[in-house]
């Protein structure tokens, strides 16, 4: 049987929760941790109905994209869906975890799963995060250099772009003394000692921290380590919302709304004018993604394709970019998928359902 931690240590891995916007309540939202669970529900939404369908099947875990609780409970009478759904999943012991921005900020994650339905070629994250990454400095005596570099580099620590085992590193002369409770790895208590160190730089993202000191400290000979940490503003191509990439061939802009629309299976798109010159380059965000716009005007797309722009934010297209808004729901409906093909490579042999509940609240006549 698997344990739901297993399966929320697994996810938050690949997703970390710092990668979450502010304002979102992403991760493990009811169930006990320490619970066996028998197969997961896969939704963009939960509610009363998806629940039930869960109770149905027997299922005790819902995987979902949006958070049921996102802004908060105060009370739990039942006097509105919320309640009424997180109540239900309590009384029928069902953990309900939910993977919202923080599956939006990683490569591979909900936009990008969006451009590979579209078939896009050399998808790279729209907006980098910034502050997600930070540097390790230590100083090795020589000898043991090379197994702890191997031992951060293993924790996650140095890599940048396609390269890893990168790292900076300079010789140099470390002194000390040990108080008399000491026991030096070289040297004796209270006597100065000089020993010739490396000095060695690396880059590791900043949700890593943790197990990369603590792989540092279990390789390294010294009793006591010396180590910096800096916060870095440099950005993170592995992390951020958004992605861009190029259509194999081009399409004419009439075309690529027709293949947006058999695609994302919707009959209604909301553009600002076409502009009449082939479509090459594409921007993509799932969900809410008018804060992007001038992000992909600056990367020279011809399309961004995204939803829930608002009346007087289409007029911020400007002729720059077609704007194709197909719909939050739309945009992100394939999540599920990717939730799929993740715990399935993870755990083969765990019990995946997808929600055949219709989530999405808005309907077209």
């Amino acid at each position: 049987m698997t344990k739901l931690k297993d399966i929320v240590t697994y996810l938050n891995g690949i997703a970390p929760l710092s990668y979450q916007e502010s304002y979102d309540n992403s991760g493990l939202l009811t169930g006990d941790v320490e619970m066996d669970v028998n197969g997961a529900l896969l939704t963009i939404d939960v509610t009363e109905e998806v629940v039930e369908e869960a109770v149905l099947l027997g299922l005790n875990l819902i995987i979902a994209h949006h958070p049921i609780i996102f802004k908060g409970l105060k009370k739990l009478t039942g006097d509105n869906p919320v309640e009424r759904t997180v109540i239900t999943a309590i009384l029928n012991n069902i953990a309900i975890f939910a993977g919202h921005t923080n599956f939006d900020s990683i490569a591979g994650g909900v936009s990008t799963r969006m451009a590979e339905k579209l078939g896009l070629e050399n998808i790279n994250i729209l907006s980098p995060k910034k502050g997600a990454l930070k540097k390790l400095v230590t100083f090795i005596p020589v000898e043991y250099v090379e197994e702890v570099r191997r031992a951060i580099f293993e924790a996650g620590a140095g890599t940048i772009g396609n390269y890893n085992e990168c790292s900076f590193n300079v010789v140099g002369e470390g002194t000390f003394r040990g108080s008399e409770n000491t026991h030096p790895f070289v040297g004796e208590p209270g006597v100065p000692h000089s020993e010739k160190e490396v000095r060695t730089e690396t880059i590791f993202p900043a949700h890593l921290q943790s197990q990369i000191l603590r792989a540092l400290t279990e390789a390294h000979p010294y009793e006591e380590q010396a180590y910096d940490i800096y916060p870095l503003e440099n950005e993170f191509p592995l992390a951020g919302l958004g992605v861009i990439g190029n259509l194999p061939a081009p399409l004419n802009e009439k075309e690529f709304l027709d293949k947006l629309k058999k695609v994302f299976n919707t009959s209604c798109i909301r553009h600002t004018p076409l502009l009449n010159k082939p479509v090459n380059k594409v921007a993509l965000c799932g969900g809410t993604g008018s804060f992007l716009l001038e992000t992909a005007i600056r990367s020279g797309a011809d399309f961004y394709v995204s939803a829930d722009f608002k009346y007087h934010e289409f007029f911020n297209a400007n002729r720059n970019i077609v704007i194709a808004d197909i719909g939050h729901f739309e945009s992100e409906q394939f999540t599920t998928e990717l939730f799929y093909d993740l715990l399935l490579k993870k755990f083969p042999n765990f019990a995946l359902h997808f929600s055949k509940v219709k989530t999405n609240p808005i309907n077209y006549y």
